[in-house]
């Protein structure tokens, strides 16, 4: 099987280097002579950097690029309105990643100066593609990949009705090594409020960056600019954005900037014509907003190779592979669209501003209310006790995660030390010796020392900013829940002062400049309906757990139990549930529970206390997990590549 690319971009590289790992006969047809030096940079996630590692594999050709690792949305005077943590983005010069691609291909594989112009038929099968320089080349499968312009698509699917330029950007270069010593790893963008104007840089390497700026071209535009121009305008349309923006622009070359005219089209009904496939651009364009397209280009590849492996019927697997991509692009497609609107007719509330870069979370709200046994977990950030069961939640949560739904809710352990008391508790070094006492009989560590050096004067807070972190994400909140515990228990951190609440909801991928401004506002009310909830169902201990299944079954929990109380309650409530057994692979653990102690590693693979700190040790002096170590034991952090939480 011969297979002719037309188009050496990215999406066609792609495809035809995985052809190449497989020993297929390609040819790749460019119209231009030398690398196009069209496009400046984009992110990619995960999903497009693993095809490109299945691609570098057994060669010494490295991945182009520099991870970001946070995103901040500021307004133009430096409010922040959006704070948050990125996991596996890297920024990648276009010109880098064809570099890369290049590498990967046999020379003599590329045939350059090959414009496209039509192809050749024999009784009604194409089988060769002619191009105006007069070369030919026939071929048993051809590959649409010349971009959103595509002629091949255009044969084959007739022309695309495009939508409307609405929003247009302006792309560019900019080699500043002081700034990128301030903003190595890091996604800042600048948004008006009122009109569609935004202005974001990241940075490509150690000393470089791509900026963006989109804008609505009904406030003003540059059309056929000349550098000169388009560098005035830059300057004057942005004259009201911090110094970093002009110090930016300051540093580029507006010889290799642009104004690029943004439009999208209606998805095809199917990305194929007998022989002929189309991917990438040419069979599919959204608007930049979502920032998918060179990883959609990728991915197409990989589902197209991914079928042609399946079957030797290429019209079947073009058809899988349709199947496979359409819904998803259709999705980007139209996100691309209401992200526009937003962006020409920007929402006055904050919390609406969507977040570039971020796939839009599964809403599984629905899906958790379902599940066949429901629990209402109150608790309280500074709870012992609760702390204590953290290892038999996180247990019972691996095995029966399909048949059960936590929801947590606050109970208001100290609203402050003022006339407190309780279990004759009724100030700060109290506390602490209750801690001692209930660490001296369980085998999670705790830190009392808090209580003398920095205790804290109310539960309240911490509580908020927990309701706080749900109203962004339920997973996410239970995972800043638990590294302020940690904070509180192990490191002796007053979880009430903001700089702790920050950096717990940063750790997690919460919006923390979202949390800070819902802590003031819904949170409390929402922290009020929980004290209002437990004081009606009369919760008087910490943890209290009340559980329900679909038949009305109930039952409640309160204190500290053991594992086998809680796996009685659930079998009695569902007889029938079976559970799954715990994967014992630490680097599988750690995925799902990225710190750990020596207990709750040692709880959960069923192993003696010695034989946990043994595997530990030994991943932590392979570099696989970095540690925390209190005086009354060690938080195992996992450092495994990829791990996420």
């Amino acid at each position: 099987m011969k297979v002719v690319i037309i188009g050496s971009g990215i999406a066609g590289l792609t495809l035809g280097r995985l052809m190449l790992q497989r020993n297929i006969d390609v040819v790749f047809c460019e119209r231009t002579i030398g690398r196009n030096a069209l496009g400046h940079a984009f992110l990619m996630h995960t999903d497009g950097l693993n095809i490109l590692k299945e691609m570098q594999s057994n060669t010494n050709v490295e991945i182009p690029g520099l991870s970001v690792d946070s995103f901040t949305l500021k307004r133009p005077d430096g409010t922040d309105v959006k704070r948050m943590q990125l996991n596996s983005w890297r920024c990648i010069k276009r010109t880098s990643l064809i570099g890369f691609l290049y590498a990967l291909i046999p020379a003599e594989k590329i045939k350059e100066g090959r414009a496209f112009s039509h192809f050749i038929y024999e009784d009604e099968k194409i089988v060769a593609a002619a191009f105006l320089n007069g070369d030919i080349e026939y071929g048993d499968i051809f590959v649409g990949a010349d971009g959103g312009n595509s002629k091949v698509r255009e044969l084959t699917h007739g022309k695309v009705k495009y939508t409307p330029v609405e929003v247009k950007e302006v792309v560019g270069v900019a080699r500043n090594p002081e700034l990128a010593k301030v903003y190595k790893h890091k996604f800042i963008k600048f948004q008006k409020k009122q009109v569609g104007l935004s202005f974001g840089m990241i940075p490509t390497a150690e000393d470089e960056f791509v900026w963006f700026m989109q804008y609505d071209p009904a406030i003003r535009d540059v059309p056929d600019a000349s550098p000169e121009e388009l560098s005035e305008f830059c300057f004057s349309i942005t004259s009201d954005f911090p110094p970093v923006v002009h110090e930016l622009l300051k540093s580029n070359d507006f010889n290799t900037t642009y104004p690029w005219n943004t439009r999208d089209f209606d998805i095809l009904p199917s990305f194929h014509r007998k022989n002929v496939v189309l991917i990438g651009d040419a069979a599919h364009v959204a608007l930049p907003f979502t920032s998918a397209g060179t990883t959609n280009a990728i991915l197409d590849a990989k589902v197209v190779m991914h079928h042609l492996d399946q079957t030797t019927n290429y019209e079947e697997a073009f058809q899988k592979y349709y199947e496979e991509r359409a819904e998803a692009i259709s999705n980007h497609i139209t996100l691309g669209r209401d992200l526009k609107k937003l962006f020409l007719n920007p929402p006055q509330d904050d919390d609406n501003i969507p977040v570039p870069l971020i796939a839009i979370e599964t809403n599984n709200e629905t899906f958790r209310k379902n599940k066949p046994l429901q629990i209402q977990y109150f608790t309280d950030p500074i709870c012992s006790n609760c702390w204590m069961i953290q290892p038999i939640l996180r247990k019972i949560a691996l095995e029966y995660d399909e048949f059960l739904n936590i929801e947590h809710r606050m109970g208001g352990l100290l609203p402050s030390w003022d006339n407190f008391d309780r279990g004759g508790i009724t100030q700060p070094s109290e506390a602490a010796k209750h801690w001692e006492e209930v660490c001296a009989f369980n085998e999670m560590p705790i830190d009392a020392d808090i209580w003398s050096e920095d205790p804290l004067s109310s539960s309240y807070p911490p509580s908020i900013a927990f309701k706080a972190a749900q109203i962004q994400s339920t997973e996410k909140a239970v995972l800043f829940l638990r590294r302020i515990k940690e904070m509180v228990f192990l490191e002796k951190k007053n979880i009430i002062k903001w700089e702790f609440l920050e950096d717990s909801a940063f750790d997690v991928g919460l919006d923390s400049a979202r949390l800070l401004k819902d802590i003031g506002g819904k949170a409390k009310v929402l922290f009020t309906k929980d004290l209002e909830l437990a004081k009606k169902l009369n919760v008087t201990v910490f943890p209290t757990l009340f559980f329900a299944n679909k038949n009305g079954g109930q039952h409640t929990m309160e204190g500290q139990k053991t594992y086998e109380e809680f796996e009685q309650v659930i079998h009695t409530l569902l007889p029938d549930v079976e559970k799954v057994k715990i994967n014992n692979d630490p680097k599988f653990l750690f995925s799902k529970y990225n710190r750990m102690t020596d207990f709750e590693f040692s709880f959960l693979c069923n192993i003696s206390r010695e034989e946990a700190n043994e595997t530990l040790v030994q991943l932590y002096n392979k570099g696989l997990l970095d540690k925390y170590e209190s005086p009354q034991g060690i938080m195992w952090i996992s450092n495994f590549k990829g791990v996420k939480g």
